[in-house]
């Protein structure tokens, strides 16, 4: 994954008032924190912080250009989101240096098409790996492409790139393909439960 620039400036003012004052000015709060530096308040722009998260995810790794300093690299670590208005209130960020392996978690996506009669169910949408800070996948992809009931990937079965260790349990269930439910189970009543329930009901007549 590449680098992407992106301007910080240093905070002096902290609290509810000073954080509502950067948001005002178009800035996202933010702490730059890691390798036992003392954390660091910063301000991002708020319209860039979100393109590049919109655009390369929350695995970027940030080159964080500072006026009159010299950059560092972080990853974003947290991202609070308002839940009410949806805009960033605040962000974490680590610290990370050229050749530090990081754990950090990437996304899974599932492609192909399972065979006829079956339902493909994703346990989870994320492994946990450690991967050098500066070549960080995208994402794993995994196959379903013609695959038939009963078929389960692991986290184990993910191709992993040179370099990159699972670091989720390898027996973690990714993906499990099952059979498709039937239209009398989606309306949630078996044929079997229908002829019981005539029953009942020929039996609460008599």
């Amino acid at each position: 994954m590449s680098q992407v620039r992106l301007a910080a400036e240093t905070r002096t003012e902290f609290g509810k008032g000073a954080a509502r004052r950067t948001r005002r000015a178009g800035k996202i709060p933010a702490v730059l924190y890691g390798h036992g530096s003392d954390p660091k308040h910063l301000s991002l722009p708020a319209l860039e912080f979100a393109r590049v998260v919109r655009e390369h995810g929350r695995n970027a790794v940030l080159s964080l250009d500072f006026a009159g300093g010299r950059p560092e690299l972080a990853l974003t670590k947290t991202v609070t989101v308002h839940p009410l208005k949806n805009y960033i209130e605040h962000v974490d960020l680590l610290l990370v240096q050229r050749g530090e392996k990081v754990n950090i978690e990437v996304p899974i996506v599932v492609n192909g098409d399972a065979g006829p009669g079956t339902l493909v169910n994703q346990e989870v949408t994320v492994v946990e790996v450690a991967a050098d800070a500066l070549n960080i996948p995208e994402q794993f992809e995994v196959s379903v492409q013609g695959a038939t009931e009963g078929t389960q990937v692991l986290a184990s079965e993910i191709s992993l790139p040179a370099g990159v260790e699972l670091v989720t349990e390898p027996d973690t269930l990714i993906v499990a393909v099952n059979a498709a439910p039937t239209a009398a189970q989606l309306e949630g009543e078996t044929p079997e439960a229908a002829e019981g329930g005539e029953e009942n009901g020929e039996a609460s007549e008599s």
